[in-house]
């Protein structure tokens, strides 16, 4: 029996662990449409931890992928934040077309009017695996969205999430995370012939004009809606999310959204102009 070794890392690790080359977690009745959509998507093309079913202890059984973190890792180059960009594209695109009911996926943590996408949620700096493959992790929260909430999110997290940085270098990181970074030829996100020595493509999201403006609009309120949602957990005594309110995350979210709000023509101008 190989020893199993808990991991920590990211907000809601409790009874996660480590056994081998797989990793256990604590099965949950919307497990089996969690490992369904996992293998759906390894079938499309997306590169995520292979699922493995369940373990004699009855719990939810993954691959494990080597590597740290991405928020305890050296911050992205502007390169690297593209070829993120170009994962969350590619998630979403391969999520096209599946249902949340079908699959046996749980609410989404946060709704949103109009949901019309099955996405992970919280595809963030703590659930991105940086090594020999970037793979992300922790797809248990999976669940009806949109492609514009959810890539305000990541976008938000893997960019904007340090009020304390320069905005307007914050806002080049958030454009080469959604239009890409200039190749070659000089036109922004066309790619493969910038290819950078980490394997980066440069491509970023690719998101149409449309998308741009709706994620201009949106980032404040995303980040608003993680501060509302940490606080209604707080007063329900939801765990884990109410006690992460009170240890600092309810004040960083109501920061963030402020500072978002803030500066939101220097996204805007960065997206759309």
């Amino acid at each position: 029996m190989e020893p199993e070794i808990p991991l920590a890392g990211g907000n809601a690790s409790a009874g996660v662990m480590r056994v081998g080359d797989t990793v256990r977690k604590p099965w949950t009745r919307h497990s089996p449409g969690v490992l369904a959509l996992m293998g759906t998507l390894r079938d499309r093309g997306v590169d995520l931890p292979a699922p493995l079913g369940q373990d004699e202890q009855g719990r939810m059984v993954t691959e494990y992928v080597p590597g740290a973190l991405a928020m305890d890792s050296p911050p992205l180059s502007r390169p690297q934040l593209a070829e993120v960009g170009a994962m969350v594209r590619l998630i979403h695109d391969a999520c096209a077309g599946l249902s949340a009911q079908e699959l046996g996926l749980g609410p989404a943590l946060i709704p949103v009017a109009d949901a019309d996408l099955v996405c992970h949620g919280d595809l963030t700096p703590w659930n991105l695996v940086l090594g020999p493959r970037w793979v992300f992790i922790d797809w248990d929260g999976a669940g009806l969205s949109t492609r514009a909430w959810d890539l305000a999110y990541s976008a938000q997290a893997f960019t904007l999430n340090d009020v304390t940085a320069d905005p307007h270098r914050a806002a080049e990181d958030l454009r080469a995370f959604v239009l890409g970074v200039d190749g070659a030829d000089g036109t922004a996100g066309r790619g493969h012939e910038a290819d950078a020595a980490d394997g980066t493509t440069g491509r970023g999201y690719g998101a149409d004009a449309a998308l741009r403006a709706e994620l201009a609009a949106l980032l404040p309120r995303r980040a608003q809606a993680m501060h509302d949602h940490l606080e209604r957990a707080h007063r329900s005594g939801w765990e884990p999310w109410g006690s992460m309110y009170l240890e600092g995350h309810g004040a960083h979210w109501a920061g963030v959204a402020a500072h978002l709000e803030r500066h939101a023509e220097l996204w805007r101008d960065a997206l759309c102009s």
